[in-house]
Parts: C-alpha cells; sequence; structure tokens
C-alpha cells in the first residue's frame, strides 16, 4: 500500500487503553491545531470499536469542536454507550486532552435493512480525469507568485487525491459562487470493512466543505487577518461506498453571517448514487487590518 495512506490508516487506528477508551495521535506536519477531520474520523473509530455487531453501520453523526486540538499530544477518547437497541446502537463520543473536552460528537449505527428509496439527481460536472489536481493549483500559485516553486511543496504526497471542478485560486481567490464540486478519491486501494470507509469519508468530508462559505468574499484562508475553524459537524450515511473510488464532493453555502459560515454538501460516487450528505458550521471571522 501507499506509505501516506499507511500512515493515514495507521493515525485512525487508534490504541485501546481501557473498557470504551481509546488513545489517539497527530501527525507532526508542522500545524498548531488538530486538522478537525482527523477528530471526527477517529471518534467514528472509538464509537465504532464498541459496537460488536458488524451488520451495524453508521448512518449519523452530529459533532462539536469545542477547544482547538493540540498536536504534540496524544487525544483520548472515552465513549459513552448510550443505548443497544434492536435496530438502533447510540454512543457518545468525547474527546480530551489536558483534561479538558476537545470535541463530542453522537454517532447512531443501524441494522443494514431495505426500505422507500429516492434521491435528487447529481450535478453534470467534468469528470476527474478532466478537472484540475492540487499539484495543477499548486503550480499555478507558483507561477503566479513569479517563482519556480519549491519541489518538496508541490510534490509533497497525500492520502487522498483532490481534483477541482472549476480553476478557482484559492491562494488568490476571486469573488465566486458559493459553490464548490471535487473529486476525491484516497491514493491507493483500501481494505474492505463499510466501517472503515465512512471513518476515512468523515476524515475527507470537513477538508473543503468551510471553504465554500467564504468563496464570495474573495478571502485566501492564508490571509493573516482571516481566523477560520470548524464550530460542528454532521453526517449522514446513505449508502455503503468506498473511499478508494472516485467520489463527487458537491457543495454550497447557502448562508454566512455573525461571522460563522455555514455549508452543505453531498457525496456521490460515479454513478450518480448520492451515498452521504454533511452539514457544517464554522467560524469566518476577518480581523481589521493593524494599523502601520
Amino acid at each position: 500500500m501507499n506509505q501516506v495512506l499507511a500512515d493515514l490508516l495507521d493515525l485512525l487506528d487508534l490504541e485501546k487503553i481501557e473498557e470504551d477508551m481509546y488513545l489517539g495521535v497527530s501527525p507532526q506536519t508542522g500545524w498548531q491545531r488538530v486538522y478537525g477531520g482527523q477528530v471526527l474520523g477517529q471518534a467514528l473509530v472509538a464509537a465504532s470499536r464498541t459496537v460488536p455487531d458488524e451488520d451495524r453501520i453508521a448512518h449519523s453523526l452530529h459533532g462539536y469542536f469545542l477547544r482547538p486540538g493540540d498536536t504534540t499530544i496524544p487525544i483520548l477518547y472515552q465513549v459513552d454507550r448510550i443505548r443497544d437497541g434492536k435496530s438502533f446502537t447510540t454512543r457518545r463520543v468525547v474527546a480530551i486532552q489536558r483534561g479538558q473536552a476537545i470535541f463530542n460528537m453522537s454517532a447512531s449505527f443501524q441494522v443494514v435493512e431495505p426500505g422507500l428509496d429516492h434521491q435528487v439527481a447529481a450535478p453534470d460536472v467534468p469528470p476527474p480525469e478532466e478537472s484540475v489536481s492540487m499539484r495543477e493549483r499548486r503550480e499555478a500559485f507558483v507561477k503566479e507568485m513569479g517563482g519556480t516553486g519549491n519541489n518538496t511543496w508541490l510534490d509533497r504526497p497525500e492520502p487522498i487525491e483532490m481534483r477541482f471542478t472549476d480553476d478557482h485560486n484559492e491562494f488568490s481567490p476571486e469573488t465566486r459562487d458559493p459553490v464548490q464540486r471535487t473529486w476525491i478519491r484516497t491514493v491507493d486501494t483500501m481494505p474492505d470493512g463499510v466501517r472503515l470507509h465512512q471513518c476515512l469519508l468523515a476524515y475527507a468530508s470537513d477538508m473543503t466543505l468551510l471553504d465554500t462559505s467564504y468563496r464570495p468574499h474573495a478571502i485566501a484562508w492564508t490571509d493573516e487577518n482571516f481566523q477560520v475553524a470548524s464550530l460542528d459537524h454532521s453526517m449522514w450515511f446513505h449508502r455503503p461506498f468506498r473511499t478508494d473510488e472516485w467520489l463527487l464532493y458537491d457543495q454550497d453555502s447557502p448562508f454566512s453571517g455573525g461571522a460563522r459560515g455555514f455549508s452543505r454538501g453531498a457525496f456521490f460516487d460515479r454513478k450518480g448514487r448520492l451515498i452521504a450528505s454533511t452539514a457544517q458550521e464554522g467560524l469566518i471571522r476577518l480581523h481589521e487590518k493593524t494599523k502601520a
């Protein structure tokens, strides 16, 4: 397996230290705060480990980011077994650092069963083969800045490949509609197991969602006066899927205000089947520039 993807799966493979208590770590990437998708994915792993019936898979999760996570110390995940019913299982997870909760989440699991079925249509967008890669975006930014490029940055390996259906420059943005469509998949074949693919998609779902809410305002996330942070995150899993096959992440933001941005997302597979949905509110606070 590709080493970067293997490292991500190791990141999601929590250490059990006591009954219903698990320990997770963060990659040493130089970021000061823990990436929100990491906490989402690890918390869902912790909840899943306490559901013994493998036929029960997550159908929804709802989480709140309470404090910034510290990448230099482990995260303790404490699971509360709220309910084990005939069809549904409910868990609550609290992520703790230095004795304080940094994140809490409720997750619900259901026995797979048939039911009434309908969905909205997938948007008509270019396929991933005709979409813009992350490297192409970075190369465009380097060219715009008049540089030759840092190969370490340009060629930095990522566990999840992303292809963008538009030419939006996140480093030097122009005003755009609050809509974003991105193809994603892992860079190598994944092991089988619905739960593992759900945890990985939870990890990936936080990568671009909040960005959609400030597209109309032409602000780069690298702006030193711009403060961005996830506040909450909800996710619904509709059908089994594989994250090593291309998934279209269709995102929009119907509202921003009060220093908060609200975004929604829908994941479709290449057959146009809706496999998961997301919603998130995040902090998008623009500070006044310091006068010289």
